[in-house]
């Protein structure tokens, strides 16, 4: 589950990495990012936690100097955890927004968010509008963007930094 989104249209955009050789000005960073991200709860509601793994195109890394990957493992307080999984969306989209990425691919095994996000499903639960409508606005500093739903196998980073968040709560 998954969609394509960009600002001047609904077209599928081309894969984030692929080297674009249209570009007459080489020394322009690219500004793209694939993102993983997860929320975590102690309970439902319960102690909560994000967990973020962004990890910046190869080229920006070598141009710009910057670190490749970025991590983040946050505590959030009591929240349920859907509250938890749009937070770690937010909390993503702000670095990324800070990092300067322009193309994002955004991997996350919440369904629902995934479904919500994309306009597949309404947001009915009236804690979580407020939660989407950040999101929709960070994802109006992006050109192009995909958010698609994986198995939680394949976000087992983002789930450990989220976990690991709220292990730490309070200590």
């Amino acid at each position: 589950m998954g969609a394509n989104n960009q600002k001047s249209s609904r077209n599928l955009q081309p894969d984030l990495f692929d080297k674009d050789n249209t570009s007459s000005d080489k020394t322009c960073l690219k500004g793209e990012a694939v993102m993983y991200c997860d929320g975590a709860c102690s309970g439902n509601p319960g102690k909560s936690g994000v967990g973020v793994v962004i990890t910046l195109a190869e080229e920006d890394v070598i141009q710009s100097g910057m670190d490749r990957t970025w991590l983040i493992s946050e505590y959030i307080g009591i929240a349920t955890n859907n509250i938890a999984e749009y937070t770690a969306l937010i909390r993503g989209l702000e670095k990324a927004t800070e990092l300067g990425v322009r193309k994002i691919k955004v991997f996350l095994d919440s369904e629902l968010l995934v479904r919500q996000v994309n306009g597949v499903y309404k947001v009915r639960n009236k804690n979580l509008v407020p939660l989407y409508n950040r999101i929709i606005k960070l994802l109006e500093n992006v050109d192009s963007y995909s958010i698609t739903h994986v198995r939680r196998e394949f976000n087992k980073e983002a789930d450990r930094l989220a976990t690991k968040a709220v292990s730490n709560a309070g200590l």
